[in-house]
Parts: C-alpha cells; sequence; structure tokens
C-alpha cells in the first residue's frame, strides 16, 4: 500500500507540474529534458502551454498505470505497472520532438 501511496505522489505532482506549466507567465521556456538547456522559442507561452499539457497527461497515464499496484506487491499485474511506464516515457519522448518541438523551435 506504501507504494502505490508514493505513485500517486510522483503522479500527482507531474500533474501539478503540468497545470503550473499551463498557466505560467513566465518569459522563459519551460525545460523538459533534465539538465538540458531549452531550445530557442518562437512563441514562449504556446510552448509553456503544450508541454504543460504533455506532462498532465503523462502524469494521469500515470496515475492509471499505478492500479495494478493496489493488487499487492508482488502481484504479477505490477508487471504493467512497469512495462507501461517505459512504454509512456518513450511516447511522451517522441510527442515532444515531433510534435512539439518540431512546432515551436525557431
Amino acid at each position: 500500500m506504501l507504494g502505490f501511496i508514493i505513485w500517486m505522489l510522483a503522479g500527482g505532482i507531474m500533474i501539478f507540474y503540468g497545470i503550473y506549466g499551463c498557466f505560467s507567465k513566465r518569459k522563459t521556456a519551460s525545460g523538459f529534458w533534465a539538465n538540458a538547456k531549452t531550445f530557442e522559442v518562437n512563441d514562449v507561452k504556446g510552448y509553456n502551454r503544450a508541454v504543460g499539457i504533455l506532462w498532465c497527461i503523462f502524469g494521469v497515464v500515470f496515475l492509471l498505470l499505478g492500479l495494478p499496484l493496489l493488487a499487492g506487491q508482488n502481484s504479477t499485474y505490477a508487471i504493467i505497472s512497469i512495462f507501461g511506464v517505459m512504454a509512456e516515457s518513450v511516447g511522451a519522448m517522441v510527442v515532444y520532438t515531433v510534435v512539439i518541438e518540431k512546432k515551436y523551435r525557431r
């Protein structure tokens, strides 16, 4: 149960980060990659909104993928969570690179 609670907290933080990015009034582009400088953006507000939506969707799917953890720590359903998050992460990277970066790169 503790693993499920931690999983939900992590998903909530991702959703919070996405909401913050969507409604941010910052004049700088929010980063997506860890420890990487953001490229020059032609529309900062639109870019931050797109990245925020991506984080919100990622967080919601992350929360849904955590539901199999309710079956117990040694349940075979936990493999769904593990492989699902790997696939979701790759999907988010592809969406960011192919759609968002292509649209907002100056």
